[in-house]
């Protein structure tokens, strides 16, 4: 439930209004695409997983099988991009309120949510895990819903006259903006799969990991294909792609209901996005806090970040985890217009980077452990390594396409500087505790 938790959010109930814009109806190849590749790193890092179910996850797994400095940027690029992602999602939760409360500024709900948040990530994880297992519980009974009521209302079941699927192909055809906007849109609607990784994440803490890890993985992605492709297929019957809107003023679901005029439904969907926003942004300060953990218990960050309250939570972390709601009280207050690209579009070259990482750690991690012990894994990737080479050909191509989509064409250019800076910061570590052994050699000799 974390991973759905963590993987459903504003990346298809916000984010779709970019994917919509850019493909159209097409936009639907571009999530049954992106879910191939999702599918690829979800198997590749269960493997690993289920193996080394550790804190730290797929950063001690580059670290292990690739290099220290994988395994470090790995890690310190993941909580960068979560922390950004974070401010992403609160600041979703702001636009969606602007809904019912269009006069009050959105730095005030940021704020709201964000103390919220911290407070409930404070809580002991058993009681953490219960509060996003029924974030995650509303998400997917409302998609399931709006699923069932989309189809009844195309279909015509019950007096209204059937929609059908039309909108699907009047409007310019299925392809309006041809293949091309099908590749554009895939910047953003892989981005909506980044969170099956979670499952890597939360392995230390999962009781049999042996046992939930691949029983999780297979049922999760399924869920995610199925959710993802059918809501945009009913989204799009019932509202024509070109009548979305221009802007990111509000979710396209939201919109979809108001359009057909069913009565109070879009403010009950309007709440649920509200609720789904919350879900993905108290999942990432989870794993952000987490990952900071290890970097700590690893001396690449101030041993403070280790530091555990009475009740298990990182506390200290937690607090520094919490710095993308800072970024997005600022961004609501002087940006409010451009908050959530400014915030989310950097965090997309991050995640692309890290899914990289985790691919090319499975090539070393199946090398290392040879042929025998694969075919004894409880989950395995078929056809390895043909999929995960493919995988990392496509990531980079998506990667350099979002330089032609717009607000996403400063992603790559800004992550590029961060990397630089990060491997700068490790080699200086490294070498400052290299100095320090030899110091202490010497004086034992």
């Amino acid at each position: 439930m974390m991973t759905i938790g963590g993987a459903i959010g504003v990346g298809l109930f916000l984010g779709s209004s970019i994917t919509i814009r850019l493909a159209g109806p097409g936009v639907i190849v571009s999530y049954l695409f992106s879910a191939v590749i999702a599918l690829i790193v979800a198997y590749s890092i269960a493997e690993m997983a289920v193996t080394h179910p550790v804190a730290g996850s797929f950063g001690v797994y580059a670290q292990t099988y690739l290099n220290e400095w994988s395994g470090f940027a790995v890690r310190v690029t993941y909580a960068f991009v979560q922390i950004l992602a974070i401010g992403a999602e609160v600041t979703a939760v702001a636009i969606y309120f602007s809904m019912w409360f269009p006069s009050v500024p959105q730095w005030v709900w940021v704020v709201a949510v964000s103390v919220g948040l911290i407070a409930l990530n404070g809580l002991r994880v058993g009681n953490f895990g219960e509060f996003e297992y029924w974030f995650a519980i509303i998400k997917v009974i409302t998609i399931v819903a709006f699923i069932v009521v989309g189809f009844g209302l195309i279909l015509g079941v019950g007096p209204a006259h059937a929609i059908g699927f039309s909108n699907l192909t009047s409007h310019g055809g299925l392809l309006p903006n041809g293949l091309k906007g099908v590749w554009l849109a895939l910047s953003l609607t892989l981005t909506s799969y980044m969170g099956v990784e979670i499952i890597g994440v939360t392995a230390g803490e999962a009781l049999q990991p042996e046992k939930t890890i691949p029983r999780a993985m297979r049922t999760v992605t399924l869920r995610l294909i199925l959710f993802y492709v059918l809501s945009m297929t009913v989204m799009l019957s019932m509202t024509p792609w070109d009548m979305m809107g221009s802007g990111i003023t509000g979710s396209p679901f939201v919109l979809a209901f108001a359009k057909v005029g069913i009565p109070y439904a879009a403010r009950i969907m309007n709440l649920v996005v509200i609720t789904a926003a919350l879900s993905s942004a108290n999942t990432n300060l989870y794993l952000t806090s987490r990952t900071l953990f290890s970097l700590s218990q690893d001396g690449y960050v101030p041993r403070a970040l280790e530091s555990l309250g009475r009740n298990g939570v990182p506390h200290i972390a937690l607090m520094v985890s919490s710095a993308g709601m800072a970024a997005a009280i600022l961004l609501a207050i002087f940006a409010p217009g451009r908050a959530f690209l400014l915030l989310y579009g950097v965090a997309v070259a991050g995640m692309f980077f890290v899914w990289s990482i985790i691919l090319l750690a499975h090539l070393s991690f199946r090398r290392s452990i040879g042929q025998a012990r694969v075919a004894q894994l409880p989950i395995r990737l078929p056809f390895a390594p043909y999929p995960q080479f493919a995988a990392l050909i496509a990531l980079a191509a998506i990667a350099v396409s979002t330089f032609y989509v717009e607000g996403l064409d400063d992603s790559v250019p800004s992550f590029i500087p961060f990397l630089l800076v990060i491997s700068a910061f490790y080699w200086t570590v490294k070498r400052r505790n290299r100095s320090r052994s030899k110091r202490a050699l010497k004086a034992i000799s």
